[in-house]
């Protein structure tokens, strides 16, 4: 009998890549993509462990859930840091901030 694909074992795996690839977009993409491929991963895992001569791509999904892991830890701290510098100096010293680096870099 043939092996079929596990489920989202794919979508797990690019979900994971995105949510590192984003963890600067303030945190909040980032973190909806790997929370996302956290719970599709655990489904996949569980459908996997009832019968796992059934099924391939096991790999992706550990793989895919490695990395939203790591992208949700990026993303958490990226978005603390996010809001700790609104609660601090607001978002006219962040304007501030932004314009003095632009000036300071030629950019």
């Amino acid at each position: 009998m043939e092996k079929q694909t596990l489920p989202n074992s794919t979508l797990v795996l690019v979900f994971g890549i995105i949510s590192i690839i984003t963890c600067c977009c303030y945190g909040v993409i980032g973190l909806i993509f790997g929370i996302i491929a956290i719970v599709l991963a655990n489904k996949a895992t569980k459908i996997y462990l009832e019968s796992p001569e059934l099924y391939s791509g096991y790999s992706n999904v550990k793989t895919g859930k490695i990395l939203a892991i790591i992208g949700v830890i990026l993303n958490a701290i990226y978005l603390i840091i996010v809001l700790f510098y609104i609660v601090t100096i607001g978002y006219v010293g962040i304007e501030e901030l932004q314009q003095e680096i632009f000036k300071n870099y030629g950019m």
